[in-house]
């Protein structure tokens, strides 16, 4: 009996050494609560959990991403918007987030849906769509306010997408068709003014040098008969002839001539 008794000790020690022993990942803590209290936390590498006397909460200490799904939102203009974000948290106390909230996915996810519409229901539809990163940093400040007794640090709050109705896109749509007219009208006038002011410097100089005014006459005859292969009438300044019809004056020669005859 003896001889039998003992290989079957052994082989109870040995399976229950080997029920006791857990693996942990670099990224993973495991909690432990002996007799129903809280011993203390091991990990990474090789742990010894006793059977039927310690048990064993595994906490991953990666970044996690969750979604927050579509929520229905009345801004504080009277807009109905479905918004939808993506919190980034880690757990940093891994003991915090199993005894003092019952499942910190769970809760999490539902304290960030209720102050996703908390505050963006004190926004304006304007400042939702132009301040995002404001009222992303808002987010994050306020949840990870209230997740640090759990032992969780959130990172990053991030509003993917505003689904906005359909009359208040055309609405919008209007709204920068308009904005892209008056533009429009603006750098029209702008450029009118431009012009008026360069043609106001223009007739002054030609003020100034009148025959400016006929040799830009001259280039634009040179231009209008180059580009169309046509007879063209047009009347010709006095100015410009007077220098071919004022009389030269006489020479001695011909003026003897004159006499003689």
């Amino acid at each position: 009996m003896n001889f039998i008794g003992f290989p079957l000790f052994v082989l109870v020690v040995l399976l229950f050494l080997l029920s006791s022993l857990r693996v942990l990942r670099e990224y993973e803590r495991g909690v432990i609560f002996r007799l129903g209290k809280y011993y203390k936390t091991k990990g990474p590498g090789l742990i010894i959990v006793l059977p039927l006397i310690d048990r064993m909460e595994r906490i991953s200490l990666r970044l996690i991403t969750m979604d927050v799904p579509p929520q229905d939102i009345i801004t504080r203009d009277n807009v109905s918007v479905k918004v939808n974000a993506v919190v980034y948290f880690r757990v940093m106390s891994p003991e915090d987030a199993v005894i003092k909230v019952e499942n910190y996915l769970y809760a999490t996810s539902q304290l960030a849906q209720t102050t996703l519409r908390s505050v963006l229901g004190q926004a304006e539809l304007d400042e939702l769509l132009s301040e995002r990163e404001k009222i992303n940093e808002s987010l994050q400040d306020i949840l990870d306010k209230h997740t640090d007794p759990w032992g969780i640090k959130v990172s990053t709050v991030e509003i993917k997408h505003v689904d906005l109705p359909q009359e208040m896109q055309r609405a919008m749509a209007r709204q920068a068709e308009a904005e892209r007219e008056r533009r429009a009208k603006v750098i029209n006038a702008e450029g009118e003014l431009q012009a008026a002011t360069r043609l106001s410097q223009a007739a002054e100089i030609i003020s100034r040098y009148p025959s400016a005014l006929q040799l830009r006459f001259l280039q634009t005859l040179a231009e209008v008969s180059t580009e169309n292969n046509s007879t063209i009438v047009f009347p010709v300044p006095i100015d410009i002839l007077a220098p071919f019809t004022r009389q030269r004056p006489e020479s001695p020669g011909e003026r003897s001539e004159e006499r003689s005859a």
